[in-house]
């Protein structure tokens, strides 16, 4: 399908394509970082140690694993309009499996919500992916995808704020210190009190999800794409083509990099507010929204420096050093002392009145991350699967699967932290920062 056909020359539909698909990004962002809010959420409301509530990560970020391969297969079946209809039909599931968990305050059905979330999310966005190619020039697509990933990360500093006001507040009655003065009785009718706050808000998730996939199954988007796919290609001759593409030296350190990064990524997202529990900080399921926000800086600095003053390899290399010095910073830094974060940031409270807390500097350290982070997964996706020829595309299904890093590396942490404490626990970062600075220089050599 030619891109004429596919914007069908009109402007109307290109920008009505442009925004569904900013949307769908939106969606992404939205859904994955508010983990980081519902760790503590769950681990008050369900009564779990740090680790059990890590397991939410776990949950939701194996679906990946899981689908990485069966998902190309789905989309030649069905088309890829149709693939972001079901994908959001899956998620809109998902969100509905939160009210039976809420009334039960069972864990485990929970996770499968958030498993079942994860599949649809991993359908939407291989689904999603080649639209930003097709629906307009390919020489803007570059920008097209800047302007995606911007939208993709605000929504990570929205998304922990909005949960955090719906359902977070009041929470000192809550706290551990009051749970332990009531009888089981009273404790359950709070707590009951406490998981009930979720239905709402995933309710409505459940219903704009369900609603848009609507609205996506009849626009203008189209529902196949030239891909230059094999129509004879199998699944299990896809999988037949595994042992052959771990033997590119190249291909299998990417794959490794891409799980180190994305656990590093979640830990410094979602993990967060875990460290920010156990330092008790009251704004801890907020901190999400820092991390984010950096992110965004990170972005925005990316497309105005890249490719024009340094490139890609260039900023990876950069960007791992910065997450080293970063994860050094936050592994020895004072959790109590804030000078940092309030010498570069007080300014906003005092001179336009803002209400943002001063976070210790080990937590700004944190949230830094996020922007060393940032330019990251661009990075590392083209130097993985360069030169891979009729291995490209398996090449890009293990590369998916690597996205299970966020499903082990934050739960690690989160088993060392109760065991050595969260802040000596971020010591596992720096290892992965220089393992990524040795990818970095080991491809472009």
């Amino acid at each position: 399908m030619t891109n004429n056909a596919v914007t069908g020359n009109n402007r109307n539909n290109y920008i009505m394509s442009i925004t569904i698909i900013g949307v769908l990004y939106f969606i992404f962002g939205f859904v994955t970082w508010l983990n980081g809010s519902l760790m503590p959420f769950l681990q008050t409301a369900c009564e779990l140690t740090p680790f059990e509530a890590s397991l939410v990560t776990l949950a939701f970020y194996i679906a990946y694993f899981v689908m990485a391969l069966p998902s190309s297969f789905v989309l030649k079946k069905i088309g890829y309009k149709n693939g972001v209809f079901v994908g959001l039909l899956i998620m809109s599931v998902g969100a509905l499996i939160f009210i039976p968990a809420a009334f039960t305050r069972q864990f485990g059905v929970f996770l499968a919500g958030l498993f079942v979330l994860g599949t649809g999310l991993a359908l939407l966005q291989t689904a999603t992916n080649p639209f930003i190619t097709i629906i307009g020039p390919r020489e803007s697509a570059a920008k097209r995808m800047a302007i995606m990933g911007i939208c993709n990360k605000m929504a990570g500093v929205f998304s922990p704020l909005v949960l955090t006001a719906l359902i977070m507040h009041g929470m000192d009655k809550f706290s551990e210190g009051n749970l332990a003065l009531l009888n089981f009785d009273q404790k359950e009718l709070l707590l009951n009190e406490l998981a009930s706050r979720i239905v709402g808000p995933y309710l409505a998730m459940a219903v704009i999800l369900a609603l848009f996939g609507i609205l996506v199954k009849y626009s203008s988007l189209p529902n196949q794409i030239d891909m230059e796919e094999d129509d004879n290609e199998t699944l299990k001759g896809f999988v037949k083509q595994i042992p052959a593409a771990l033997k590119i030296k190249h291909l299998l350190l990417g794959i490794i990099t891409l799980f180190v990064y994305v656990g590093v990524e979640v830990m410094a997202g979602d993990s967060l507010t875990q460290f920010g529990r156990s330092l008790q900080l009251d704004y801890a399921p907020k901190l999400t929204a820092f991390t984010m926000a950096f992110m965004v800086f990170g972005y925005i600095l990316g497309i105005i420096l890249i490719p024009k003053i340094i490139s890609q390899s260039k900023a990876l290399v950069i960007s791992a050093l910065l997450g080293a010095l970063f994860a050094l910073g936050a592994a020895v830094s004072s959790v109590t002392d804030n000078s940092l974060f309030s010498s570069m940031f007080g300014w906003l409270n005092t001179g336009l009145g803002f209400n943002i807390p001063m976070i210790p500097n080990a937590v700004f350290f944190v949230t830094l991350l996020g922007w060393a982070n940032a330019l990251m997964w661009p990075a590392i996706w083209p130097l993985a699967l360069n030169n891979l020829g009729k291995y490209t595309k398996i090449g890009s299904a293990l590369l998916v699967m690597g996205i299970a890093g966020g499903a082990l590396i934050p739960p690690t942490y989160a088993k060392l932290g109760q065991s050595i404490g969260f802040q000596q626990a971020l010591w596992i970062m720096v290892p992965v920062y220089l393992f990524i600075i040795y990818y970095a220089t080991l491809v472009t050599r």
